[in-house]
């Protein structure tokens, strides 16, 4: 699979959902800047996927970082994807920083690249993917913030569609919405709700069939930045891609 884009950016690639994005989009020949704190996981992922990676360690909330990299590199395409490990416990056993943690890195990097995206802005024909959570819809009891965070970068995506649309920048706007999953920063939010039902892991994981998978994430990023006649939200789970609403 193709993507109509010689460059991206995907933050939070050194791992889980980001790792796999950035491989698919080397694979479909998308030259991708990654970007991650963990500057030997993005090493180790550059000497995988060759020339067609280039690694930046830094912290993707950063606004300097973000207007630079766009301004380097002129990317057609954003996966804005860096998020935190929720802390995982119910509300009156958060503190207000344990609460407030993924909107400080996952609402306040999407916020920021969005915001670089329409003030350089990007080129004509441009996308930007944000990830979100199924989190956005339903809640989650147990991870503070967590669902409100993913729940902002929603509105965040709906805001920035209203206002290039305003200026005729001609730029896309999506918002993925991945479901629950043991693998990555989902394995534990696993552990903690299979706990709370007083159930082990496997039994928990079971009843998540058809398990989502880090390649299905990547593969779903790369079906809607290819898609011009994109829906604006989808739920991405096991069984494929759904828009919202």
């Amino acid at each position: 699979m193709s993507v109509p884009f010689p460059t991206a950016v995907v933050t939070g690639a050194s791992r889980g959902f980001g790792r796999a994005i950035a491989a698919a989009l080397v694979a479909a020949g998308t030259g991708v800047v990654g970007i991650a704190r963990d500057e030997q996981a993005l090493l180790a992922l550059h000497e995988e996927l060759g020339d067609g990676f280039t690694p930046v360690a830094a912290d993707a909330a950063d606004e300097t970082i973000a207007h630079e990299v766009i301004r380097e590199n002129r990317p057609g395409l954003l996966v804005l994807n860096a998020g935190a490990v929720p802390h995982m416990a119910p509300v009156h056993d958060q503190t207000w920083e344990t609460f407030s943690r993924n909107w400080h890195v996952d609402t306040r990097h999407v916020f920021t690249w969005t915001r670089a995206a329409l003030r350089e802005p990007l080129a004509p024909g441009s996308v930007v993917v944000a990830m979100s959570s199924g989190a956005a819809l339903g809640g989650s009891p147990l991870s503070g913030g967590y669902a409100s965070a993913k729940a902002a970068i929603r509105f965040i995506r709906g805001y920035a569609a209203d206002e290039a649309a305003r200026a005729a920048l001609d730029i896309r706007f999506v918002a993925l919405l991945p479901q629950l999953t043991p693998s990555g920063v989902g394995s534990v939010g696993v552990a903690a709700y299979a706990a709370r039902q007083g159930v082990d892991r496997d039994t928990f994981v079971e009843n998540l069939q058809p398990i989502l998978t880090p390649d299905q994430v990547a593969k779903s990023v790369l079906d809607v930045a290819g898609d011009q006649g994109s829906a604006p939200e989808y739920v991405v789970s096991g069984a494929g891609l759904r828009p919202v609403g």
